[in-house]
């Protein structure tokens, strides 16, 4: 029972004026696309934006700026107190009040900066790069307030201690690391430089240096965090940010405290500068060259990098400070890691309730199931496989295949299709499937089909071709069931298939179901695993692809319990995260929790 619809607390004013705002906001711009865009600028809050336009921000560099980030804290403080220096000074023009004489007009500006600085992080929903923003303005408010002269190197550091303090953990979020670094990299940047120009000259020259510090220092913690940099990024931010900082944010910030009708007008505007940014961003986030993908460097060849960036972006005088580029060269060089012939290593992935696994030969790859879908906008395929796609250097994809058509197997498959090229897709999909139309080429699983990459054999053993005659069978009967075998070792790939499907492939191909490794039918369902067909599978391990207290309760007892009395190994992608496993000479398993683990995991 609710005791109350509002209780009076500092948060709860906060949340519930940011919630005013998103709906003035979206009401004043219904149905309009870039809504989420204006929100997220206003109030910190990017739900609003789907998947597919981060996708364009991400591509061309300009992630940074669809959110209240740094600058637009800085700018918008800037303005307050420029207005309270120019109101406290002309206060002497008011009879008795002579403001200047009680409180110097720059403490007074200060003071309106940080306030205005404060309310307006509490609104983005103070996240990292907010709170670095508001800590080092605070930090030059009271140095300024109390006559102190502090080098700005040592403001960074007093706001990463204050946020750290605050929060130990955003030490494990991306935008920790690229805030602080790329405050850093300008403040390193411009060591030792003394502007001679003035005027807009001067401006413009600072912001062009800048924005080339920002780009080329940032280049290493990037492929460090995400496996790729955007080459469009320089060309992109250069047009988005005087639009969006200068433009869009003041229009979106007015627009919000506006009323009707008045809000509509001035967020209709700033809606219309996002759309004609938008529209260029997608045609630069299109071109193949807009990103460069590479592997996750190793800790040695980010070090490297690290030194090389240094050497470049190092004061007027050093010397030769274009060779620091050839200190990235293994970084940008690197190739994704593959087993030797005739052998092949299979990943399963922690992706929840689903199934994805990622098979990789020398020179080839095919990839298992797309996951699930979490929600609309949001699957498998977004938030884990195409991020460790990339973290690989893995660009394409040789075959993909999508068992059946339930969400837990196909609901990232889309998305996948779109984040990476694909050669071929095998499904037991009905040929209008949204997926099986997003394809280049796509062939129905069958029995008997099979071929052979780089000494390693890929055998489909289901389903049955007659099954899709038959109306009303489920989409759990028509798995495609995959085996991948090599130098005598082998795993076989179950997806959901039930006792029936079973008992059909002990009928149909007794002989080709020994295997290694088992991937657990349907997850471990008590309809699926039986005694026959453990037996005839002989599996060392079986691999339970489930999530943390899923609500079908897989794996059931009873069937963890028939695997046990077999003396079959089990491992839960719940329990053990992501499992690799290392067919070669010997099976080799690697559980990644184990191999990294936290405290936070348990046990």
């Amino acid at each position: 029972m609710r005791l109350d619809a509002f209780v009076p607390r500092v948060g709860h004013v906060v949340e519930r004026a940011r919630a005013a705002l998103r709906r003035h906001i979206l009401q004043q711009l219904e149905g309009k696309r870039y809504a989420g865009v204006i929100v997220a600028l206003v109030i910190g809050d990017q739900r609003g934006i789907p998947q597919s336009e981060w996708d364009v921000f991400n591509r061309t560099g300009i992630g940074h700026l669809v959110s209240i980030s740094g600058l637009h804290i800085t700018m918008i403080a800037a303005l307050a107190a420029c207005v309270m220096s120019s109101l406290w000074r002309r206060s002497f023009y008011v009879e008795g009040a002579a403001l200047p004489l009680r409180l110097p007009a720059q403490k007074a500006a200060a003071l309106a900066g940080a306030v205005v600085a404060l309310l307006y992080v509490l609104l983005a929903g103070s996240g990292v790069p907010a709170q670095r923003t508001f800590f080092m303005l605070a930090a030059v408010a009271a140095a300024l307030w109390f006559g102190r002269v502090v080098a700005l190197s040592h403001i960074l550091c007093l706001a990463l201690a204050a946020v750290v303090l605050i929060d130990p953990w955003a030490v494990l979020g991306a935008g920790f690391w690229l805030s602080f670094g790329a405050v850093a990299v300008i403040l390193y940047a411009n060591l030792g430089r003394v502007q001679t120009s003035t005027g807009w000259r001067r401006t413009l020259g600072a912001a062009v240096q800048t924005q080339y510090a920002v780009t080329i220092g940032l280049v290493p913690l990037t492929m460090l965090l995400f496996a790729q940099v955007s080459l469009a990024s320089p060309v992109a931010n250069a047009i988005a940010i005087p639009v969006v900082s200068l433009f869009v944010t003041p229009l979106a910030l007015l627009g919000a405290l506006l009323p009707a009708p008045l809000a509509g007008w001035v967020l209709g505007l700033a809606h219309v500068a996002i759309e004609l940014l938008a529209d260029g961003l997608h045609w630069l986030a299109a071109s193949p060259l807009a990103v460069m993908n590479a592997p996750v460097p190793q800790p040695w060849i980010f070090v490297l990098a690290l030194a090389g960036t240094a050497w470049m972006l190092a004061p007027r005088g050093w010397p030769h400070r274009w060779a620091g580029m050839a200190a990235w060269a293994p970084m940008l060089t690197q190739l994704p890691a593959a087993p030797p012939g005739g052998s092949f290593t299979v990943t399963a992935f922690d992706v929840g309730q689903g199934m994805a696994l990622l098979v990789e030969t020398e020179r080839h790859r095919l990839l298992y199931d797309a996951g699930p879908q979490y929600a609309p906008g949001a699957d498998a395929a977004g938030r884990i496989l195409l991020p460790y796609l990339r973290g690989r250097g893995i660009g394409a994809l040789d075959a993909l295949v999508v068992s059946h058509s339930d969400l837990d197997h196909a609901g990232g498959a889309r998305t996948l299709l779109e984040g990476v090229p694909v050669a071929q897709l095998h499904s037991s999909l009905a040929i209008g499937h949204p997926v099986v139309r997003a394809a280049r080429r796509h062939s129905r699983c069958s029995s008997g089909q099979g071929w052979t990459w780089d000494g390693v054999r890929f055998e489909l053993l289901g389903p049955a071709p007659q099954s899709y005659q038959e109306e009303g069978l489920k989409a759990n009967a028509r798995s495609c069931v995959l085996r991948v075998s090599a130098g005598g070792k082998a795993m076989l790939l179950a997806a959901d298939i039930e006792a029936a499907q079973e008992a059909q492939l002990l009928e149909r191909a007794p002989g080709r179901l020994r295997a290694d490794v088992l991937l657990a039918p349907h997850h471990g369902s008590g309809t699926s695993s039986t005694a026959a067909f453990l037996a005839a599978v002989e599996p060392r391990l079986g691999i339970f692809q489930v999530g943390y207290r899923n609500r079908y309760r897989h794996p059931k007892k009873e069937v963890v319990e028939r695997y046990a009395s077999l003396g079959i190994r089990r491992l839960r992608t719940d329990e053990s995260g992501a499992v690799t496993l290392r067919f070669g000479e010997t099976l080799a398993v690697g559980e990644f929790r184990a191999e990294r683990r936290r405290y936070w995991h348990g046990r």
